[in-house]
């Protein structure tokens, strides 16, 4: 019996579908969500700590490191935010949810939080990477599969040609 289903949500244009059938799934089940996204600062594509020596340049360091945390509170904050919204409408269906955010690799993020919280299963999308850009770019699903604690149900996801293009362009 599902009582408590993790939901692994990103910021992508997906995220819609996960969250749809992750209230469908606790509106059957009469199961508790837990809406988690990961901060990942490679994912972020904007959020890159580069610190110029500290001995050589004290002033541009001390500046660096200022730069790097008004970016990570930015992003942890729109993180939240996106939860939240998405919270408001769980909450409009009756849906009992809990919102967390976490910093690190999205897999073992994904996989930690649910044996923290004791989740009967993970949702999470699946952007369909195969080949060479599952290679290079890694998959946060298929780690899950292999790692989690607990079952995952994964909701395939289709990328769209925006994305596809940002893929590309990472992978070059």
């Amino acid at each position: 019996m599902l009582q408590k289903i993790l939901v692994a949500l990103d910021c992508s244009e997906t995220h819609q579908h996960v969250l749809d059938e992750a209230l469908a799934l606790a509106q059957a089940t009469h199961a508790s969500l837990m809406f988690f996204h990961v901060l990942n600062s490679f994912g972020q594509g904007h959020l890159y700590p580069v610190y110029p020596s500290a001995d050589a340049y004290p002033a541009l360091y001390e500046e660096s490191i200022q730069l790097y945390s008004e970016q990570l509170w930015r992003l942890e904050e729109e993180g939240m935010a996106f939860l939240r919204s998405l919270a408001q409408q769980a909450a409009a269906l009756d849906v009992s949810v809990e919102c967390s955010q976490s910093r690190g690799d999205p897999g073992r993020m994904i996989c930690q939080a649910a044996e923290n919280w004791k989740a009967d299963a993970i949702l999470m999308g699946r952007r369909g990477r195969s080949g060479l850009r599952e290679m290079l770019l890694g998959s946060v699903s298929n780690y899950v599969l292999h790692h989690a604690p607990c079952s995952v149900i994964l909701i395939q996801g289709v990328l769209s040609d925006a994305e596809a293009l940002q893929e590309y362009l990472d992978v070059c």
